[in-house]
């Protein structure tokens, strides 16, 4: 399953992914992690919580950013919710791209049986309706 935090900016998307994330460390079955742009999150992530800067790993694109969701999934097969912030800021603001990538990463959650909830800086109206197809808003 993915679901979209969707706001401007400023709009308090990061505050409630933070707290998704420290909530599903509490209540986790599995291994959780969260991916962000830039190395921010440190001291407001739970430290159970596997967090992970892209920016170390020179990801940028959708392509690429697909195969490093691919190879965290493939390296531990415990993972249960992979929470990512900044996900415009990582793969760019192509729309159409954004909605080929979650088609992607909706198959690659059901193959290992992984949720991921992105940030999204952008209105809900912005956003292709197609994408919600396969993606809630919350």
């Amino acid at each position: 399953m993915i679901s979209l935090i969707v706001g401007k900016k400023g709009s308090g998307k990061t505050k409630k992914l933070i707290e998704m994330v420290n909530n599903a460390v509490v209540d986790a079955k599995g291994n959780i992690i969260c991916i962000e742009k830039e190395s921010k999150l440190t001291h407001d992530i739970n430290y159970r919580a596997r967090l992970i800067d892209t920016d170390r790993f020179s990801i940028f694109g959708y392509g690429e950013f697909f195969g490093f969701l691919c190879g965290i999934c493939a390296g531990d097969y415990d993972i249960t919710d992979i929470f990512v912030d900044a996900t415009l800021r990582i793969g760019g603001r192509d729309y159409s791209e954004l909605t080929e990538f979650m088609k992607k990463v909706d198959r690659l959650g059901q193959l290992t049986d992984t949720d991921f909830v992105f940030t999204v800086s952008a209105s809900a109206d912005e956003l292709p309706p197609e994408i919600f197809e396969f993606c809630k808003e919350i």
